[in-house]
């Protein structure tokens, strides 16, 4: 199964194609440049590179979120345009579960984290053994203090991936909680951990259409949650007309 994904979710960008669990080609860019005008010619070189076709991709895999709200629909956006002219089936991943396949030959528990701001993080935990994950919790926003918490209950180590893994790593160890970070190489969000992470799904049944294919943010946007808070404040005032009245 020949698998080509994409990376947005974060500042890093990268696309992967992959056949079954090999690694055939990677693209990755760590430059702050705009992902809108870098992720489709990514993929273009890189197909070109591997001498392979978008024809000959299987699924088109993304990581469909949490993470960005702009990178995660530029990168939705992008599998969408490549899948769309030969209906070809869509791998959603989640990005926290991708970036755990990045270090799943690492047994143990795994914690994924991606800054959330607001003292928050995106995060799910993993078990990891024989190169296999087991999930732990579901992907969440979660505050680094009730994380702690958790990860103190369940009395393991942790191996922290992701570019909130040195926010919980403060966290943690100001706690006294055992945890590492991945090496450099493998602690951002990769393609070919999204590639991972849709082999699983394809083989789990999990795959969608493109039209069906849709980002998962799991938070409210920045500029939603104050409209929001906005509307609250005016409603509130409109009430105290009225008492007052």
């Amino acid at each position: 199964m020949k698998i080509i994904a994409l990376e947005s979710s974060a500042i890093t960008a990268s696309v992967a194609v992959t056949e079954d669990d090999r690694l055939l080609a990677q693209s990755f860019q760590n430059s702050g440049l705009t992902h809108s005008a870098t992720l489709m010619p990514m993929a273009a070189d890189l197909l070109k590179n591997t001498g392979l076709t978008l024809d000959e991709m299987d699924v088109v895999a993304v990581a469909a979120g949490p993470g960005s709200f702009t990178g995660v629909r530029i990168g939705v956006a992008a599998a969408k345009g490549l899948a769309w002219p030969g209906d070809k089936p869509c791998a959603p991943c989640s990005t926290l579960e991708s970036m755990a396949w990045q270090c799943a030959h690492v047994e143990g528990e795994i914690c994924a984290a991606m800054d959330a701001r607001r003292n928050q993080v995106y995060c799910a935990r993993f078990w990891a053994k024989d190169g296999a994950l087991i999930r732990l919790t579901p992907d969440r926003a979660l505050g680094l203090d009730q994380l702690s918490e958790e990860v103190r209950a369940s009395g393991k180590p942790q191996t922290l991936v992701g570019d909130g893994a040195r926010l919980v790593q403060r966290a943690l160890e100001e706690r006294g909680l055992p945890c590492a970070l991945m090496p450099p190489h493998l602690l951002y969000q990769t393609a070919w951990g999204v590639a991972r992470c849709a082999l699983r799904m394809a083989k789990a049944g999990e795959l969608v259409s493109a039209a069906a294919m849709a980002p998962s943010y799991h938070r409210l946007s920045q500029a939603e949650r104050e409209r929001l808070e906005k509307l609250g404040e005016t409603r509130a005032e409109g009430q105290d007309i009225v008492n007052k009245d």
